[in-house]
């Protein structure tokens, strides 16, 4: 099997446009459908976060993976749809546009969580480093009765297991 045809195997399939109203409106339901799991999956995941279940809010990430996927194909059916959508149903296209930045302020407020948390527990990680050097280390004094700063040749490694 040659390169070109192992990767045909693996390319999307193409995005259709809309063409009725009909089919105007599911897409726009579907992706506010889709737009309102992301959100409740993303909002629980907060929560979690804040609280310090951080293993209860991993194991969000296969759902979160699926609906991720879902709202993708969603949003490239819709910029397909745009020019047609814009014409026919420039209402509904308003409806999206402002459910849209809704669901990005939330977004943004998920993400601010994970960064803090992240921060935390790296702050958290580099202490306890700071803390097992300065008590691994020989603890020496310089000419002038100061104590003097522990080499880098003595500082070990510590092993983080990112596995909870």
């Amino acid at each position: 099997m040659n390169q070109s045809s192992s990767q045909a195997g693996t390319q999307p399939a193409p995005v259709v446009a809309v063409s009725t109203p009909a089919d105007a409106r599911r897409l726009a339901q579907d992706l506010m459908d889709v737009m309102n799991a992301l959100l409740s999956l993303i909002e629980r995941e907060t929560e979690l976060v804040r609280a310090g279940n951080i293993r209860q809010a991993m194991a969000l990430d296969k759902d979160k993976t699926e609906l991720s996927r879902w709202y993708v194909g969603a949003i490239s059916r819709l910029k397909a749809s745009q020019k047609y959508m814009r014409s026919t149903a420039p209402d509904l296209l308003t409806a999206l546009h402002r459910h849209h930045d809704t669901f990005r302020a939330m977004l943004q407020i998920n993400l601010t969580v994970l960064a803090t948390a992240h921060a935390v527990s790296e702050g958290i990680i580099r202490g306890v480093n700071t803390e097992v050097q300065r008590r691994t280390a020989p603890q020496t004094y310089t000419a002038a009765g100061q104590r003097s700063a522990t080499p880098q040749r003595h500082a070990s490694p510590l092993a983080v297991s990112r596995t909870l």
